[in-house]
């Protein structure tokens, strides 16, 4: 089974596997190698909302989530738009959508990532066989668990990062090499040092998952109106 974990950046995405014999790396900057990937790998977990609620403004996971994550991290949680505000132009008319229905407003956050949400929801719509394949998971759950269930330094911190990349580098070899290489080739304006840890984590568990099989907050899969799951997915 060919896994791998995917993080948005400002440029795209960070596309990272940690397969044995065919570890890579690529900034993808396109649609279509986002959709290449997406067919070429049997299991993707990917740090991007996924189902979508149509009326209510916070989802069941993202809830739960951020009780797992407990307060100091709970922040790194936020709900994403509601699927009739996904089409919308502008982030006034977003906004008007939200509150029409929730009546609460779309964050900033949200709707800054709501193009890349678009996409992801496009292309699984438009192909039912990747519903299985490319599954939401979350970096900070993953870093959580890796670290014995408490993560001490945040990734907005230099600190921090290296934290996550010690807690990686013990389980990939060759996940400084990545790191380094990475931030060689791009600038950080386009690739963030907290994308690269966060892909580093969703490949490592994305293969992890194939022996260890996967958990979900919550335990019982819901789904949205257009049958994605509104899970998040670890191991």
């Amino acid at each position: 089974m060919k896994t791998a974990g995917i993080d948005g950046c400002r440029l795209g995405w960070v596309f990272i596997s940690f397969d044995s014999g065919e570890e890579e790396y690529k900034i993808l900057e396109s649609n279509e190698q986002l959709k290449e990937i997406f067919e070429a790998y049997d299991r993707i977990f990917i740090d991007m909302p996924i189902g979508l609620e149509d009326e209510e403004y916070t989802r069941d996971c993202d809830r739960l989530l951020r009780k797992e994550l407990g307060a100091d991290y709970a922040p790194s949680v936020f709900s994403p738009p509601i699927r009739p505000a996904l089409e919308a132009p502008t982030y006034a008319e977003a906004n008007m959508t939200s509150f029409e229905y929730t009546e609460k407003k779309l964050s900033l956050q949200a709707w800054n990532i709501t193009p890349k949400i678009k996409l992801i929801d496009d292309l699984l719509r438009a192909d039912s066989t990747l519903k299985e394949k490319v599954l939401e998971s979350h970096p900070e759950l993953l870093f959580q668990k890796l670290n014995g269930g408490m993560i001490f330094q945040k990734k907005n911190l230099k600190k921090g990062i290296r934290h996550r990349l010690e807690l990686i580098r013990a389980e990939e070899m060759l996940a400084d090499d990545f790191f380094r290489e990475i931030k060689e080739e791009y600038r950080r304006s386009d690739v963030g040092e907290d994308d690269i840890v966060d892909a580093m984590a969703l490949a490592y568990y994305a293969k992890k998952s194939v022996v260890e099989g996967i958990r979900t907050i919550p335990e019982q899969v819901e789904y949205d109106s257009e049958g994605l799951p509104k899970a998040v997915h670890y191991v």
